[in-house]
């Protein structure tokens, strides 16, 4: 609620009004009408406060005879909690107030400010706008005290009650004013101007699922992905699952208008009508109950039992059946997934799978992506499937798979990046690892490997073996950061070289007239006589000159023995390609090509064995005359 806002022409807010004395419980009403009646502004009215009437009554019936008026020295003492808060204790105040047209020479004419509640009105609030200014006079107390009195009674907030702090505001004001002679604002304030006895809500009563916690709510325009409504939710273990918030009837209040607010009784229409097993722990305190997980798993809610469970077994995950599982690589969860039929996907169309370890019967279905520390698929992946597991065994691979130690029965056309990649039958298809071995190669297969590649048998033609020491992202992002870093030494050792080169020169030049002037420095001393400042401060400057040789030359060393760690540490990365292996145990058939990367100088060195030759393994060899060679060596 504010102050009135003025829309009235020049000739209403021009005229004036005979002063005029009135009794009400209601001022803004009654200055409304005598507005109306006299044909002006309500807000170019005023008014004084003659006499303030407080009444009382303990009454159920509410008889009018009832009430009794108290002194005006009683009404702090009403503010004890034990009558203001019976239901059955009613208060009332009445005014007599004079009315007249406001004075333009007004104190206040300039000072913008209105009255404020929070939602019940048991807090009051003067709300001063930023620019708002009071001019002093005497007995400024009084007159502040009167307009945040006369703004409370327009807003229908009581005077003398539940405004103790009043005394504090006006005290400030009138302190200020003292100082600077006028009260200026500049910036908006809020200050608390009457305080009653705030209600305490009633709560009602809930269950919160929280297990239910990744179903973010959606947001407007956002587009909703159904695949991933969670109809299976993970936890860990100490995780809360379940709360039911108790319900509680609230506390009784009245505010500042001396209303009574007398709370509702609470709603109950979720009281706990399941039970849980031994899986989950219930922790019944005062204002809730809690459930909570005992071990890690997804919840299952059978025959109205909550429990955690561990193994699942499913006859596929689709968008029809299951949605996404997202139970999550530390959940402890199990899963097999039955579907076995060819024709069908165990794991459907853009379906995502996170669970610790999973066992597919069937098939990777399109666009599906899967997570676990351990997998099989004893089914096909799809070509734009995707799979990653620290442990994962497939038989049929044409998707993209990553992992430590992946094992595929058929690789057709697929992608494999692991640490070791172990392929029975590669017909063609992509393999990134530190080790891999193929037990029979036929065509078109593109294996790169950091240490290892082992072909037991090679059926076909157009194979590239390569070796790349840097195949790994984190050590190629390692090595760039290196060789980055080395670079930025390498310009910063040789500007400090030149620095040092410098002051030495300049130090060597400088020592015979330094060496003269310590002489004469040392003499003055002896002899008790004034050095002069040109010499002080000529041996001052040689001394810091010196010194920053020191600092310099001990940095030149900090950053060389740093250099020389770096580049030890980036021709390790270089050495370790001496020591990888490609090899065929088989004949050599078709037309293959042997690859090695080298690191420094930064070179591909090709070799393509010639179709029945039984050499079988190759490495890289650095020749006398500088150059790499790619050669059959024993093993």
């Amino acid at each position: 609620m504010g102050l009135f806002s003025s829309s009235a022409t020049t000739e209403q807010a021009t005229k004036k009004i005979r002063p005029t004395v009135v009794k009400t419980q209601n001022v803004a009403k009654e200055l409304m009408e005598i507005a109306k009646k006299n044909e002006v502004n309500p807000n170019s009215l005023d008014f004084d406060i003659l006499e303030v009437k407080t009444y009382t009554r303990v009454n159920k019936e509410k008889m009018e005879s009832d009430w009794e008026e108290i002194g005006a020295g009683e009404l702090h003492e009403l503010d004890d909690a034990t009558a203001i808060l019976n239901k059955n204790f009613q208060i009332k105040q009445a005014y007599e107030i004079e009315v007249y047209t406001k004075n333009e020479n007004d104190i206040f004419k300039n000072f913008h400010a209105a009255v404020g509640a929070n939602a019940t009105k048991c807090k009051i609030y003067l709300s001063i706008k930023e620019g708002s200014e009071i001019a002093t006079v005497p007995k400024f107390e009084d007159e502040f005290l009167r307009y945040i009195n006369k703004s409370k009674i327009r807003a229908g907030i009581f005077v003398g009650m539940f405004d103790e702090m009043v005394f504090d505001v006006v005290s400030r004001a009138s302190a200020m004013a003292k100082v600077d002679g006028i009260i200026k604002y500049d910036k908006n304030q809020t200050i608390l101007i009457a305080e009653a006895y705030e209600p305490t809500p009633t709560i009602n009563d809930a269950l919160i699922k929280h297990y239910e916690k990744g179903n973010a709510p959606v947001q407007e325009h956002e587009k909703v992905d159904y695949s991933k409504r969670g109809f299976i939710h993970s936890v860990l273990e100490g995780e809360t699952l379940l709360e039911y918030i108790k319900p509680r009837k609230g506390k009784a209040g009245r505010n500042c208008r001396g209303e009574f607010m007398e709370p509702t009784e609470p709603l109950v229409k979720y009281a706990p009508d399941f039970s849980v097993d031994e899986t989950i722990e219930i922790v019944d305190n005062k204002e809730n109950i809690i459930y909570r997980a005992k071990r890690s798993g997804y919840i299952s809610f059978e025959a109205g039992k909550y429990q955690i469970k561990s193994d699942m077994d499913v006859g596929e995950i689709s968008f029809k059946t299951t949605g996404s599982v997202l139970t999550g690589l530390g959940s402890d969860v199990s899963l097999s997934v039955k579907e076995n039929d060819y024709q069908k996907d165990a794991i459907g169309a853009g379906m995502e799978v996170q669970v610790s370890e999973i066992d597919i019967k069937g098939n990777i279905g399109p666009n599906s992506k899967v997570y676990a520390n351990r997998a099989t698929v004893e089914g096909q992946t799809h070509k734009t499937s995707y799979i990653a597991a620290n442990d994962l065994t497939i038989n049929i691979h044409k998707g993209f798979a990553t992992g430590d130690s992946i094992k595929i029965n058929r690789l057709e056309h697929g992608v494999a990046e692991g640490k070791k990649v172990e392929v029975s039958q590669a017909m063609g298809g992509t393999i990134r690892a530190k080790d891999i071995e193929i037990e029979h190669c036929t065509s078109y297969v593109k294996a790169t490997a950091s240490r290892l590649i082992e072909i037991k048998k090679l059926q076909g033609s157009e194979n590239i073996f390569t070796i790349d020491p840097l195949l790994q992202k984190e050590k190629n992002e390692d090595f760039d950061e290196k060789k980055h870093e080395i670079h930025q030494l390498e310009k910063s050792i040789d500007e400090i070289k030149k620095e040092i080169d410098r002051y030495k020169k300049m130090i060597k030049d400088n020592s015979n007239s330094f060496n003269e002037i310590k002489k004469r420095l040392i003499y003055f001393k002896q002899n008790n006589i004034k050095m002069p400042a040109s010499f002080v401060d000529k041996y001052k400057q040689h001394i810091k000159a010196q010194e920053h040789l020191d600092g310099i030359t001990k940095e030149y060393q900090t950053k060389s023995d740093k250099l020389t760690l770096l580049n030890a540490k980036a021709t390790s990365l270089q050495d370790n390609i001496f020591d990888a292996r490609i090899i065929n145990r088989d004949r050599w058939v078709g037309h293959n090509e042997l690859i090695f990367k080298l690191i420094e100088p930064p070179i591909e060195v090709s070799y393509k064995p010639y179709e029945g030759s039984v050499d079988k393994i190759f490495a890289i060899v650095k020749m006398d005359d500088g150059m790499f060679e790619i050669r059959a060596v024993k093993e």
